[in-house]
């Protein structure tokens, strides 16, 4: 007969997940942005370049290198940690991440989001004709799948700490993204939500939708 955990373990299970909380909000505390400025512009030579090389001098993203600027330093540590410790795999990213240390990480973030986005919340019309359009605004949920704008916000400016800004990000990066939600080979975010949204779209919809957010008019140009 299986024993039920005594009262002081269950007290323990719930407390557990605030203390990493806690611990979490500790770290964002005690950040150096000047440190993480140093870091991003001049890399830590020889083994960990600068983020500047690929992201730009202002962490507005390059090519198929996303922007880093006004994202959420929650976020952005946790994909350095995601990168580091290889829940997310990306061979440029892994070594860099793995050449800094924890605070190392929570610096960077916190300089990087301390960054004008130059992205405007510009809501978008949906459009029955442009699937991109519609399933950005409005979604399709007798498939499951919700408005990409519910947690992204208008114009694909980002929400909160946690939902990052996507307006602008190139289509191929974006298709590689949700390629590697469907194939579980990325973490799936806040509450586990992007890698089941992924699974449900088809390749037509991943393009449509990456071929919106390219295009978006709510991201002001670097």
């Amino acid at each position: 007969m299986r024993q039920r955990p005594t009262r002081p373990l269950r007290q323990l299970g719930a407390v557990w997940p605030w203390a990493l909380l806690l611990c979490a909000a500790a770290q964002a505390q005690n950040a150096n942005p000047q440190q993480g400025e140093q870091i991003a512009n001049n890399g830590l030579p020889p083994s960990v370049a600068s983020c500047a090389s690929c992201h730009g001098s202002k962490g507005q993203g390059m090519a198929a290198f996303p922007p880093l600027a006004g994202q959420g330093a929650s976020y952005l540590r946790s994909q350095l940690d995601a990168f580091a410790d290889g829940a997310r795999g990306n061979p440029i990213m892994a070594p860099i991440a793995k050449g800094l240390t924890p605070q190392q990480r929570a610096d960077v973030a916190t300089y990087f989001a301390s960054l004008p986005s130059g992205i405007a919340a510009s809501p978008g019309q949906a459009d029955a004709k442009d699937k991109g359009a519609w399933l950005v605004e409005r979604g399709r949920m007798q498939d499951g799948i919700p408005a990409c704008s519910s947690c992204h916000g208008p114009g694909g400016a980002g929400v909160g700490a946690h939902f990052p800004a996507i307006a602008k990000l190139s289509a191929s990066y974006m298709q590689e993204q949700i390629d590697a939600w469907k194939k579980g080979s990325r973490p799936p975010g806040p509450l586990g939500l992007m890698e089941g949204i992924a699974k449900k779209l088809s390749s037509d919809d991943v393009n449509a939708i990456a071929q919106y957010y390219a295009g978006a008019s709510g991201a002001a140009k670097p």
